[in-house]
């Protein structure tokens, strides 16, 4: 009777509440069909009471008999009972091998993304800010060139000052780029074994995730090496344009030297 009981709450909770799902309908339509078996039980046992005990002889074979029939029937109510107190939940996900393996490389997969995305964004700003500074030394040392003759000791001195400490910073920052380039390429390895590993286990999107990303990883920092390129190949021109001014210069001052002296000793001479 309780085990009815709990069938007709769980009916009636059921049919109250609001059918949002298609899962509420199953569990309604389970818990009616095991109402409707518990019913079937009573009536069952009802008959069943009425026939052994209209008898006022029964044998023990047949009190043993109508036992078992009892007890069978109470067993079957008491499942019915169970199926309807115990409400039904949706299927549980898949816990397989393979199914773990799979979520386990998409999520290494994400890992080594992340930190492919962080180094390049590292080596892209360290390379920026090296073509900047190699910009910077350019301007300095043409400056400086276009100043041949025309400055004092003191304002030479106080520009080399200025071109010694831009190169000095040009050195870090080359540094800070090889450092960062290293880094990089790592990444770049662990994103494609990575790739590899998610392929091979069945995580075919994650695969082309990740090696989409190293693709526009290594478009971004080819673009930056270019700009860095160029920088180093003005500088180069540069370095080469200051060693021809520098020769003309010491030549002129050695020929306005050599004038001199003769001026002097023509002037002797008189």
């Amino acid at each position: 009777m309780q085990a009815a009981r709990q069938c007709s709450m769980c009916a009636s909770r059921a049919a109250g509440g609001l059918l949002q799902s298609r899962t509420d309908i199953l569990l309604l339509r389970t818990n009616m069909a095991a109402l409707r078996r518990g019913a079937a039980c009573l009536s069952f046992l009802r008959s069943s009471a009425s026939v052994l005990f209209s008898n006022r002889k029964p044998t023990v074979r047949r009190l043993g008999k109508w036992a078992d029939i009892v007890h069978t029937s109470i067993a079957s109510l008491s499942v019915g009972g169970a199926l309807c107190a115990v409400p039904f939940t949706q299927v549980a996900e898949n816990l397989s091998h393979d199914s773990l393996i799979r979520r386990a490389a998409s999520m290494v997969t994400d890992s080594t993304s992340t930190f492919l995305s962080q180094t390049t964004l590292a080596l892209i700003d360290a390379t920026t800010e090296y073509s900047k500074a190699v910009h910077t030394l350019i301007a300095l040392q043409r400056r400086y060139l276009a100043s041949l003759g025309k400055l004092t000791p003191a304002e030479e001195d106080s520009i080399w000052q200025v071109i010694i400490g831009q190169r000095a910073k040009l050195d870090d920052k080359l540094d800070e780029c090889k450092r960062f380039e290293s880094t990089w390429v790592n990444a770049v390895n662990l994103c494609e074994m990575a790739a590899e590993a998610a392929y091979i286990s069945g995580a075919e999107q994650a695969s082309i995730t990740v090696r989409t990303n190293i693709q526009v990883a290594k478009s971004q920092v080819d673009e930056a090496r270019k700009l860095s390129m160029d920088a180093d190949k003005k500088l180069a021109e540069t370095k080469v344009e200051e060693i021809q001014r520098m020769a003309e210069y010491a030549s002129f001052l050695e020929k306005d030297s050599e004038e001199h002296e003769v001026h002097e000793a023509y002037l002797r001479e008189d």
